[in-house]
């Protein structure tokens, strides 16, 4: 029989075949007392990290927990990456993560998920050691295991780890959709280049209007 395929990424979402994946909401980076703003001055982390933690704290975290709260109630998977070395000395990690400094070790508390985005028992957490999950893991062959073929895009940073996702993720097969306001990067200019330039990749929604999707289908 052969399948027929979709002509628009702009398709409501199937719960039976979609999952919302965040990426890298972790300790590591996502918290202010992560490793990777440690020994740092205060006004350079004022600087450089301020806008983006009040920005994160108050529109950004709230639109990823009321999209967690959503997919659960609707019994849509979740998924969750963290970047997270396979070994204690970084041995394992990607060269660019090397030349960066990024050394998050192997069960440390920098490769969990923040507390207030905490994953449930049976959720899936997948360590990854490059910008994109799809480079480092094995998530194309988990998420074709859970017959996903829509995937829900969340996560930090807007224009490096969560744009390599989108692009790899379309050019897998997969189609995705970004949540724009339940994604952030370190600059509101940084934010929307990079949601200008992935646009061809994926579908671009608000948290509002993509639970307001979910809800209707379940009527």
């Amino acid at each position: 029989m052969t399948r027929t395929h979709p002509t628009s990424r702009d398709l409501p979402l199937v719960p039976s075949e979609s999952a919302l994946l965040f990426i890298d909401v972790q300790n590591f980076s996502a918290d202010p007392r992560g490793s990777e703003y440690e020994g740092m001055d205060p006004g350079h982390f004022e600087d450089h990290y301020g806008w983006f933690f009040r920005h994160f704290a108050a529109e950004t975290l709230p639109a990823m927990q009321r999209l967690q709260g959503a997919f659960r109630r609707h019994g849509i998977e979740v998924m969750y990456t963290v970047i997270e070395s396979l070994t204690l000395d970084g041995r394992d990690r990607s060269l660019d993560y090397r030349i960066t400094g990024f050394n998050v070790p192997r069960g440390s508390r920098d490769g969990q998920v923040i507390d207030a985005l905490a994953p449930a028992a049976d959720e899936i957490v997948i360590p990854k050691t490059s910008s994109s999950v799809f480079i480092s893991t094995n998530i194309d062959y988990v998420l074709r295991n859970l017959g996903v073929r829509q995937l829900v895009i969340s996560g930090l940073l807007t224009d490096q780890c969560v744009d390599s996702a989108v692009r790899d993720a379309c050019d897998l097969g997969y189609l995705v959709t970004v949540v724009t306001d339940a994604c952030a990067t370190h600059t509101t200019d940084r934010h929307e280049a990079s949601l200008r330039l992935n646009r061809g990749y994926c579908r671009q929604i608000t948290t509002d209007a993509l639970l307001a999707e979910l809800d209707a289908g379940a009527l």
